[in-house]
C-alpha cells in the first residue's frame, strides 16, 4: 500500500529556512512523480514543486522559484522541500503526493494527476 508521511514543518520567522521531508513507502521513487502542494486557510491547493520520476524533470510555482529547492534521497525512499527566504505568505499546510504511474520526463502541477496524499504538515511564517 503507497503511503507518504510529511514532516519538517514548523513555525519560523520571515527570511528563515526549513527542510520538509516526504516517506514515501509502498512504491520506489524511481517510478513515481512527486509533487509537494500547499494549502492556505481559504484558499485552494496549490502545485509548489514537482519532480519527475527518472529526477530529470523538475518544476516550481512562480512564487517559489530560487527559494524552494525539491529533492530526493532514493536509498531513503524520501523527497525533501527546501524552503529559503521564507515569507508570510508561504505560510499553509504542505502536502507531498505521489502518481506512481508517473512519466520519466513529465511532472504536473495540478493536484488531480496524483491519487496518493500525505497528511499535510504545518508550516508557519510569522515574526
Amino acid at each position: 500500500q503507497l503511503q507518504l508521511v510529511e514532516s519538517g514543518g514548523g513555525l519560523v520567522q520571515p527570511g528563515e529556512s526549513l527542510r520538509l521531508s516526504c516517506v514515501v513507502s509502498g512504491v520506489t521513487l524511481d517510478s513515481s512523480a512527486i509533487g509537494w502542494f500547499r494549502q492556505a486557510p481559504g484558499k485552494e491547493r496549490e502545485g509548489v514543486s514537482c519532480i519527475s520520476s527518472s529526477g530529470g524533470t523538475i518544476n516550481y510555482a512562480d512564487s517559489v522559484r530560487g527559494r524552494f529547492t525539491i529533492s530526493r534521497d532514493n536509498a531513503k525512499n524520501t523527497v525533501y522541500l527546501t524552503m529559503n527566504s521564507l515569507k508570510p505568505e508561504d505560510t499553509a499546510v504542505y502536502y507531498c503526493a505521489a502518481d506512481p504511474n508517473g512519466s520519466a520526463y513529465v511532472c504536473y502541477d495540478g493536484p488531480k494527476a496524483y491519487a496518493n496524499w500525505g497528511q499535510g504538515t504545518q508550516v508557519t511564517v510569522s515574526s
